[in-house]
């Protein structure tokens, strides 16, 4: 068993029988009373995140995380097909775990998966992405001035706004963390 001076963020631990991971956490000492920590945990598997005081010294039961890169091959009902490349083993994740970002994975897309003994805690998908656009309105020439945005659809289906001077055809970075428009690929 650990104590709360050893949580980090990012950490995942076992809390009133549930699988939580600490988003945040702060030490306070107050006045002349004593030391605490304020932890924002977040359920693993509702998604709901709650703000706790722990005892400084309390017990906590940590959990051993792995995290391992697999490669993303197809989508089969409401179920992602992920590939270890090093042993070929194949699992199966729910698409929810990947979250709204799910509309922009590609074939061999790269994924950083948390497994807790066996068993699959969170899939999350890379930075950034590389896209063709397949549709988009053309832009009229000379309207630069302002930073407008148009919608454009993207080779795996889901739809971005990008700047007036992109083009079908072309391909850009996105950012997948915001779902956002980068830049321009050559």
């Amino acid at each position: 068993m650990a104590n709360t001076g050893d949580l980090f963020k990012g950490c995942y631990i076992k809390y009133e029988g549930e699988l939580c991971q600490v988003m945040e956490y702060q030490h306070r000492t107050p006045g002349n009373l004593r030391a605490f920590y304020q932890v924002v945990l977040r359920n693993v598997k509702s998604g709901k995140q709650i703000e706790q005081r722990l005892r400084a010294g309390e017990s906590v039961e940590m959990l051993r995380v792995e995290h391992h890169e697999m490669q993303y091959l197809y989508k089969d009902g409401t179920s992602l097909v992920l590939m270890d490349p090093v042993t070929f083993e194949q699992i199966y994740v729910e698409e929810s775990m990947v979250g709204n970002t799910a509309k922009f994975l590609k074939e061999e897309m790269i994924l950083k998966v948390a497994l807790e003994s066996d068993s699959v805690i969170g899939v999350e998908p890379p930075n950034f992405g590389i896209y063709e656009i397949t549709y988009t309105e053309p832009g009229v020439k000379g309207d630069t001035a302002t930073n407008t945005l148009k919608p454009a659809t993207l080779d795996t289906g889901a739809i971005v706004m990008v700047p007036l001077f992109v083009n079908e055809g072309e391909k850009i970075k996105v950012d997948l963390r915001t779902e956002s428009y980068s830049e321009r690929v050559k």
